[in-house]
């Protein structure tokens, strides 16, 4: 069988988009086209790789196995390709990064302002989510996470140095209900929790005690998977809640939140910026990490 790569370009495509229509239209071709391509791949190797319905497009089993195995590649290609391309000119392209939602200064308006003013010709498309995934089989460029659940395989660069998570409250919650001593006695407290996803559990409050990191299972009386909302209800004075000192910071400059529990939440890495380990990193990819490692120093 004689390979026929542009056909799997095109399946790897449709993989990453999981649609057709998104796919044909990244093209420029049509539905009808992309639907061929996949046919002849599907005929060339004999088996089946894409489940289709009339509302939604899904891998099979061998489609998950051979997009996992080609994605990397392709990525490379790309990569090749555009650092070929920017031998013409400036960085330029879409370039698509998974953003932790709790990743404060990155996605502060001023960061992202000064890459796009300094890179005109780059367009970031940017999905912020807490799901953890392989960046590389999603189609994405690069991530930003916490250093401590990023994959040892992937390059990680500082954002902006140590960070730590505090546990806050507001002045009018405690002058009615007081504030804990110890992590423990939250549990006696009224908490506002958060949680990844509707079915996830709420994350477990994370502390340390003379170097001894635990967890506290909180019982949280009202969960969300928004901290902007966490924080409304904080302020509010409806409970403690539980976060990165980042998200606190200017609440708690006006005097809207108060930090309490201090002495059991050290400083830990912060987060990062990471992508694939590749000989060829595309030009708008550079851009953006020598962006990041300006604003680091």
């Amino acid at each position: 069988m004689r390979p026929d790569f542009n056909a799997l370009a095109v399946f790897a495509l449709v993989a990453e988009e999981r649609n057709f229509r998104a796919a044909a239209d990244r093209l420029g071709v049509t539905r009808s086209a992309v639907s061929q391509m996949i046919r002849r791949v599907e005929e060339n190797l004999g088996v089946a790789l894409i489940r289709r319905t009339t509302r939604s497009v899904s891998l099979t089993e061998a489609g998950e196995q051979l997009y996992a195995e080609v994605a990397p590649a392709i990525a490379d290609m790309r990569a090749a390709l555009d650092a070929a391309e920017a031998q013409r000119g400036s960085p330029q392209g879409q370039l698509r990064l998974a953003v932790s939602s709790i990743a404060e200064r990155f996605l502060s308006g001023s960061f992202l302002a000064g890459f796009v003013e300094a890179n005109p010709q780059i367009q970031l498309d940017i999905t912020v989510t807490d799901a953890e995934f392989d960046i590389v089989t999603e189609g994405y460029d690069a991530g930003v996470r916490l250093g401590e659940v990023i994959e040892q395989d992937m390059i990680a660069v500082s954002i902006a140095g140590r960070e730590r998570q505090l546990a806050v409250c507001a002045p009018a919650y405690r002058e009615r209900h007081g504030i804990p001593s110890h992590p423990a006695d939250l549990a006696a407290h009224r908490c506002i929790g958060w949680r990844p996803a509707p079915k996830a559990a709420p994350y477990r409050w994370e502390f340390s005690d003379n170097g001894k990191d635990f967890r506290v299972a909180v019982h949280p009386e009202m969960t969300t998977n928004d901290m902007a909302l966490m924080i409304k209800l904080a302020v509010a004075g409806a409970g403690i809640t539980f976060g990165m000192e980042e998200s606190f910071r200017p609440f708690i400059a006006r005097g809207e939140l108060l930090p309490i529990l201090e002495d059991y939440c050290p400083y830990f890495a912060g987060f990062y910026l990471y992508y694939p380990n590749r000989r060829n990193i595309a030009p708008k990819l550079r851009a953006l990490i020598e962006h990041v490692s300006r604003q680091r120093r």
